[in-house]
């Protein structure tokens, strides 16, 4: 990417934050939460992440022991990782709400450049306006976007990382923006490419071993 949008920061970010919690650093994933809420709203499939991820991990352990207790103050950095996360997008929310005097003025510039959430529907209303071999590739393409999804689901990505993935396309295919935005949205979602990059690396592997 060479234009002056945020998703190559907030790439990056992401993909340092998913690690951090892989690794079991959650208050420098917590923090790496808060730089990607001050680049974008996306940081939103960032703080899903790891507030599923903390769930799922404390439903567990209180089936294995049955004491809350013991299970929260063994997991204090994760939940403090947790709380941390939302912070920068909420501090960005704040500013606006500041500058513009309305407590929710960042949710009317949004709405006012179109990027509100819609449910689908503009992504919905675009196809039908289309010519129908346009209409039937694109179709194709959001095919084989949910295709590598189950893929993704199928390798048994972490769970970070799955819905990381999975909450940055919904992001960007429930968005009222425009249309040839939604590619660009979808940058982030760099856990999309690594069935096919195991693939080819298979591929490799079979072609060298026949050679």
């Amino acid at each position: 990417q060479s234009m002056a949008y945020t998703e190559t920061l907030f790439t990056a970010l992401a993909a340092w934050a998913l690690y951090a919690v892989l690794k079991g650093r959650w208050i420098v994933a917590g923090a790496l939460c808060v730089l990607a809420g001050l680049t974008r709203p996306s940081a939103a499939a960032l703080i899903a992440a790891l507030a599923i991820t903390a769930a799922v991990t404390l439903v567990r352990e209180y089936r294995d022991e049955r004491r809350a207790g013991p299970v929260l103050r063994r997991n204090a950095r994760m939940l403090a990782g947790v709380a941390l996360a939302p912070l920068g997008w909420l501090a960005y929310v704040v500013f606006v709400a500041v500058r513009e005097g309305s407590p929710v003025a960042y949710f009317d510039v949004q709405a006012q450049w179109g990027n509100n959430i819609d449910g689908g529907r503009a992504l919905a209303a675009f196809i039908a306006g289309l010519p129908w071999p346009a209409a039937l590739g694109l179709c194709a393409a959001l095919g084989l976007l949910g295709w590598l999804v189950v893929l993704c689901v199928r390798q048994r990505q972490p769970l970070p990382v799955l819905v990381y993935a999975i909450t940055i396309v919904v992001i960007s295919l429930i968005g009222a923006g425009y249309f040839g935005s939604r590619p660009r949205l979808m940058m982030p979602a760099f856990p999309l490419l690594l069935p096919p990059a195991v693939a080819l690396l298979r591929l490799r592997t079979t072609g060298r071993t026949a050679a």
